[in-house]
Order: C-alpha cells, then sequence, then structure tokens
C-alpha cells in the first residue's frame, strides 16, 4: 500500500496529494473524486526485481451528484511460482528433486472510496475503507481493515492543498497459520528450530501533505509544480528524522502540450543510508515519465528510481486511464 498507483503520479515521485483529481484519486486521496465528471477506469502493471514480482491495479469511480462521488480499486502484488523445498530432503537424507512443490504468495487490497464537498467553498474530504487479504501459499493467510481520510482545498488563484491521514485508525492484519505446515517446516534445518510467528501484524497512521499549482504559458504550455511532504510518526532513516514524526520530502513536476503530451519528472525518497563504515550517505530516488492523451483515453509510463540513486530497483511502469464521456 505504499508503493503507490498510476504511472503518472509515479513519474512525479508521488508528489500528487493536492491535484489527483481523477479515479486514481481513491488511492492518493479520495478527496480529489469531486473533481470527475464522468465515468473512469484506470489500470495499471508494473513489475519489480527483474520481472520476479508482478504489481497489478485496477480501479473505477464515477460521480453521485455535483457534491458527492464513489469509487472503488483493487490492487495486487504478488511473486508466483516460487520453490518449495521444504521437503527437498527426506528424513533419510536422501535428496529427492520430485518433492519440490510450487506456490504463490500475493497481498491483496480491495478500497472503497467515498468524497463530497464541504459547504466551504474549495474544500472537499474523501474517506476510505480498506481490506487487506495476504496469503503465503499454504502456509499462511491473512484479513485485514482499515481507513483513510482525505482532504483537499483549491484557491481562486489555483493554489491546491491536500492533505492524506493514512491508516487513522491503525490497520491491524491478522494471520491464521497453517499448523501442520509448520510442523513439517519448523525443524528443516538442524539446531535452527523455528517458532510460531506472531499472528496480530499492525500498520501505523501515516500523513502526506501537499502542495500544488498549475501555470499556464502561451495558453498551449502548461507546467504543473507539487510537492509532497511524506510524515511517519516514529524515528526511521527519513531525511528529517525526530522521535516525533519523521519525513520524506518529494518534489515532481509535469510539463504539458495542449493536455496531449506531457513530460514528467520528480525526485522523493530521501533516505539516511548507513555503510559498512557506519557513515551515512544521503539517497534519493529521481523518476521520470511520460503521457498521452487522446479524446478520453490517456496512456502513461513511468521509469522509477532513474540512474540508481537510492536503494530501490528501478521499475517500468505503464497504466491507462479511460474517460467514459468518449462513448456519449
Amino acid at each position: 500500500m505504499n508503493i503507490g498507483v498510476d504511472a503518472a503520479a509515479l513519474g512525479m515521485s508521488n508528489a500528487v496529494t493536492a491535484q489527483t483529481a481523477d479515479v486514481n484519486s481513491g488511492y492518493w486521496n479520495p478527496a480529489g473524486l469531486l473533481k470527475l465528471e464522468d465515468k473512469q477506469l484506470s489500470l495499471m502493471h508494473a513489475s519489480y526485481f527483474a520481472n520476479i514480482a508482478q504489481y497489478d491495479y485496477a480501479a473505477f469511480a464515477m460521480p453521485i451528484d455535483s457534491k458527492s462521488a464513489w469509487g472503488i480499486s483493487l490492487i495486487r502484488f504478488g511473486v508466483d511460482d516460487i520453490l518449495n523445498t521444504t521437503q527437498l530432503i527426506d528424513s533419510q537424507g536422501n535428496i529427492d528433486y520430485n518433492r519440490i512443490s510450487l506456490f504463490s504468495t500475493a497481498d491483496y487490497a480491495f478500497t472503497f472510496s467515498y468524497a463530497r464537498a464541504l459547504p466551504l467553498e474549495g474544500f472537499n474530504y474523501g474517506v476510505n475503507a480498506k481490506v487487506i487479504r495476504r496469503i503465503i501459499g499454504d502456509f499462511a493467510t491473512s484479513w485485514g481493515f482499515g481507513f483513510d481520510l482525505g482532504a483537499q482545498f483549491e484557491t481562486k488563484d489555483d493554489w491546491k492543498f491536500g492533505l492524506m491521514l493514512r491508516d487513522i485508525t491503525t490497520t491491524y492484519n491478522t494471520w491464521t497459520i497453517n499448523e501442520e505446515a509448520f510442523e513439517k517446516i519448523k525443524n528443516a534445518v538442524p539446531g535452527e528450530n523455528q517458532e510460531l510467528p506472531e499472528t496480530t501484524e499492525i500498520t501505523l497512521p501515516k500523513a502526506q501533505l501537499g502542495i500544488s499549482k498549475k501555470f499556464e504559458f502561451h495558453y498551449d504550455y502548461t507546467l504543473v509544480a507539487a510537492t509532497n511532504l511524506n510524515m511517519q510518526f516514529a524515528q526511521t532513516n527519513d531525511l528529517i528524522s525526530t522521535r516525533a514524526v519523521s519525513i520524506d520530502p518529494a518534489v515532481g513536476f509535469e510539463f504539458g502540450y495542449i493536455d496531449l503530451a506531457f513530460l514528467r519528472a520528480g525526485v522523493g525518497n530521501f533516505q539516511q543510508i548507513t555503510q559498512i563504515d557506519n557513515t551515512s550517505k544521503l539517497s534519493f530516488q529521481p523518476n521520470i515519465g511520460i503521457g498521452f492523451k487522446y479524446k478520453g483515453i490517456q496512456v502513461d509510463y513511468a521509469l522509477t528510481d532513474l540512474g540508481n540513486q537510492s536503494a530501490a530497483l528501478y521499475s517500468n511502469i505503464f497504466s491507462v486511464k479511460v474517460d467514459f464521456s468518449i462513448f456519449r
């Protein structure tokens, strides 16, 4: 749930909390769903770790009336066809490759979003209700539930502000472990017996504060400049780190031509990485992207971690968005 969705947003290093205004707002800030004028559908695919892991996303949203909108989305992150070698060696110490099997591990997130305009002009808010499903082959499964709260404000001179509070009630995942399968593997390595893992997993609240501004030049050209402050309420290795809060800033830009072609760039994920000699090195993640929109169909591409400046590996991300107004 921390990776992000939509190649257009990822090309701007996720600095979209303030200006998100389409079907993908269900993830970034549900208040942005109020900007929808018709039904929209979004699809995204990305491969991570040399195509080992697959990340897929689908979303649909539509306005209810002039003051409210709703949306749904589904995210899957999975690794398939993992070799299960826990039974490779039998009780007599013989190696039998026929005892190798395959399994998959996958995380699913289903989100229902609702947005509504506040009586105060320029203010919108939105909420997410999330269901998390996690599966590790036949070994373990879990269910989780959580809520997000988002808000946006737009001034008359086109300044936009956004606030996204993720997992505001904390998100709980409760695991069910297949103890029969666990018994078979806990003694797989002599002298390294494993204990039964904890069955409760808690995701703590996080906050994202965003500001953006759109500039127009000679009617044909536009520039969106945006920034985010991504906050965790714990001490981490983020650029700004205290016991109360840690802050990871992100900056993104989108250059557009007649609302047809877009060039994007951004930088974020600033982290203090401890080296082998205990010195600290600042890493960051630069991203770029392009997009094309024609008659309600938008195709976007993003290349994340350009130049491998951070510990994360680069990924190619593709997404498509369809506005149903084209069928009218």
